[in-house]
């Protein structure tokens, strides 16, 4: 739905300013005067270019998890000093440097203000506050342990954050290193190897093996290069197109989980994902079934989000925890043995989290064996490459040499 910022007055005639989303300007008017807000101004927010789709308009308009973590310890740290709620909502707006998740806040205070419950009102911005964060605070609002779930909550983020930082920071180095190597090897054959290839040709003589591949390759790029580029493009669109398909996309999904080497830091993580984020919920007092609903559209790998779909249903047909996660064949087989630990001694949120431990320090473990393989391995073809060129070069001038000697 589009959204909308709006200026007014509230009931009290104090201004107040905010965001909402409605289906049009007259729903959202209607919306904000059902909350005793009038509204001076209402403007909606630009739309993206034609042609984006709404996963990447969400994409542009997300909050990182880093600042929402912020922001939320801020909040917990000031409800446990006993501030009243509105006034620590106000006090956190007034300190956030992220502009969009300020706005946030504030406009969560002014409907805290009108008598409207947190979670509600955090529910009403789901491009920031995700379905995870809304059920945690309307558990520490049902319970009065709202700062405490809150410090939890923030603890969470955190350690997503730290593990996205992880491995974004280990994948930097190979990427960097491949768009390095390609912009090399795209300068030797746009600029270096023409020219090089008609001095060879000068020459008159008959060219070695390695000379005549480098020419025909160099003449093969120079001539079919839109041809290249256009099958690129072709296999990119006709992959996306065949992973917006139910079928591709879980077929897509099986083989980022079994493919060499990524596979297991894809499952790593996923795994990590689910134990940690299932333990917080459990943690902070949500029931197993809603938590593992919640958990289950975390998932971005539809396989494991089908596995734990089938956990859920056969948790409320009255099973443990365990049975079906083993039965799924999907997740390593440390995660169903410690679920069935927790189980049996009452300490399952405890159990998930030396799980996500576990799984986490493996990723780092992953991380770091797969860079201290790709690095040589990247500079191996990079070096071979160049080595060839070089050798292809050097041979005929050494061949031109040795005869005029």
């Amino acid at each position: 739905m589009p959204l909308f910022e709006y200026s007014g007055l509230n009931a009290a005639g104090k201004k107040v300013s905010g965001s909402v989303e409605g289906t049009g300007r007259r729903a959202v008017l209607q919306n904000l005067r059902s909350r005793g807000i009038f509204p001076t101004e209402l403007r909606e927010e630009k739309a993206a270019a034609p042609g984006r789709s709404a996963a990447r308009l969400r994409l542009v308009r997300k909050v990182p998890i880093g600042e929402l973590a912020t922001a939320t310890r801020q909040l917990a740290t000031l409800l446990g000093a006993g501030l009243p709620l509105d006034e620590a909502l106000g006090t956190v707006a007034s300190q956030l440097e992220h502009e969009r998740l300020a706005r946030a806040y504030s406009t969560v205070r002014d409907e805290v203000t009108q008598g409207e419950s947190l979670h509600d009102a955090f529910g009403r911005h789901p491009r920031i506050f995700p379905v995870l964060y809304v059920n945690m605070v309307q558990v520490g609002e049902n319970t009065g342990t709202l700062d405490k779930v809150l410090q939890r909550l923030a603890d969470f983020m955190e350690d997503q954050a730290r593990m996205r930082s992880k491995i974004n920071a280990a994948m930097a180095y190979p990427i960097l290193m491949a768009l390095i190597g390609t912009g090399v090897l795209f300068f030797l054959f746009a600029f270096v190897v023409p020219k090089v290839v008609r001095m060879l040709e000068d020459l008159g003589q008959a060219l070695p093996l390695p000379t005549l591949v480098l020419i025909s390759t160099s003449n093969f790029l120079a001539q079919w290069w839109w041809l290249l580029l256009t099958l690129l493009a072709l296999g990119m669109f006709t992959l996306q197109r065949y992973a917006s398909t139910e079928a591709g996309r879980l077929r897509l999904d099986r083989l980022a989980l079994t493919f060499p080497l990524f596979g297991r830091l894809n499952l790593l993580v996923a795994t990590a994902r689910f134990t940690r984020t299932l333990g917080t919920l459990l943690r902070s007092g949500v029931p197993l079934l809603k938590a593992l609903e919640i958990t289950q559209n975390l998932m971005q790998n539809r396989v494991l989000r089908q596995a734990v779909e089938d956990t859920g249903a056969a948790v409320r047909e009255g099973e443990g925890l365990a049975p079906p996660i083993r039965r799924s064949g999907v997740f390593p087989p440390m995660v169903a043995q410690m679920a069935a630990v927790g189980e049996r001694s009452g300490e399952l949120e405890d159990m998930l989290f030396r799980v996500a431990d576990t799984y986490e320090h493996q990723v780092d473990m992953t991380l770091n064996g797969l860079l201290s393989m790709l690095e040589p391995v990247m500079i191996l073809l990079m070096g071979g490459v160049v080595g060839f060129i070089v050798l292809a070069i050097l041979l005929p001038i050494f061949q031109a040499s040795q005869g005029m000697g």
